[in-house]
């Protein structure tokens, strides 16, 4: 069992905190919080121990997991690398280009292993038809929550819709060449809703919207390509994949056929992928910790977080070309 700290003990803090005591891939050896209030407040409640020096528990550990705010992101890791330790940071890996690439720098110096929490990526409904997605030419992303002042000191696009960026950068294998995009501040001093367009260079192209002042929540992706259609449910965990083949010669009674202006006729077919009940970030946790231990490449490695937020920024700029 690996060893493993907590720097943040908010509200997600406290989740991983749960998850990594419940886990058998780690040992939980307690946590540190800024705020000591809370952090003394935590441990009293729950029980887990609370390092009031962040270099005790760094020292302490295998694994440092960073659920601390995004400003802090970087000082956190840049101290846990150096001292040899495997670290899993929240996304955004970062606030800054510049100090993710440094971090890049800093896995390979070190020889640890980093990965990004992008949980979206071990959603069973993703997982179940990730492998099907397979070059799509055309991706729409709906992104909306309503309203929760936790998390709107940042713009939506790195509250929200950067799970959706880094989800379509996972399954286009290809560069964005092209970005377009419109944000606006409704409640928040940033905005609270976006809309992007992503062009690969590949030929695919990808509709974002992502909402924090919606009237109900969504979060759902549909995927064309060739001969097929994917829909993803990721809030309900539910997935729709609708195919095309060649029309057999003789047609079943109930086989759905579509014929072209061409004369080609397709064959309409459903396919119902299985969806197993899961906790997305108790797997991302665990799946660290095998990437750790069969020294393997992490599911969401700190190259694909850079990448992620890469395009996440260059979306923010374009709200105010003016400031680029």
């Amino acid at each position: 069992m690996l060893k493993v700290g907590v720097l943040g003990a908010g509200h997600l803090g406290k989740i991983h905190l749960r998850l990594l005591n419940e886990s058998k891939k780690y040992e939980l050896i307690g946590f540190h919080d800024a705020d000591s209030s809370n952090g003394e407040k935590v441990s009293s409640e729950f029980g887990y121990t609370y390092f009031k020096k962040l270099d005790d528990l760094i020292d302490a550990v295998d694994v440092v997991d960073i659920v601390t705010p995004t400003l802090s992101h970087y000082d956190c890791a840049k101290k846990a690398i150096e001292k040899s330790k495997h670290i899993f940071i929240e996304k955004p890996i970062t606030h800054t280009i510049e100090e993710a690439n440094s971090l890049l720098a800093l896995e390979k110096e070190y020889g640890v292993k980093g990965q990004v929490g992008h949980v979206e990526r071990f959603n069973p409904a993703f997982t179940s038809v990730k492998d099907a997605i397979n070059e799509p030419m055309f991706i729409e992303a709906h992104r909306l929550a309503e309203f929760n002042p936790r998390g709107t000191d940042v713009p939506v696009v790195l509250d929200l819709m950067i799970h959706d960026i880094d989800a379509i950068l996972s399954v286009v294998n290809s560069e964005v060449i092209q970005v377009n995009a419109s944000g606006v501040s409704v409640i928040s001093q940033s905005p609270d809703i976006a809309n992007a367009r992503l062009e690969f260079a590949n030929g695919c192209v990808a509709n974002l919207t992502a909402s924090r002042i919606s009237l109900k929540n969504m979060r759902k992706s549909r995927f064309f390509q060739k001969d097929a259609y994917i829909s993803v449910d990721f809030l309900e965990k539910k997935v729709e994949v609708v195919k095309m083949k060649d029309a057999p010669e003789e047609p079943g009674d109930f086989d759905m056929i579509l014929q072209n202006a061409e004369g080609i006729k397709k064959q309409i077919y459903f396919e119902n992928p299985s969806i197993e009940t899961n906790n997305a970030i108790l797997d991302e946790l665990e799946s660290f910790a095998e990437a750790i231990n069969n020294d393997t490449t992490p599911v969401v490695s700190l190259k694909q977080g850079t990448q992620a937020l890469k395009v996440a920024l260059q979306i923010i700029a374009e709200f105010n070309p003016k400031k680029i």
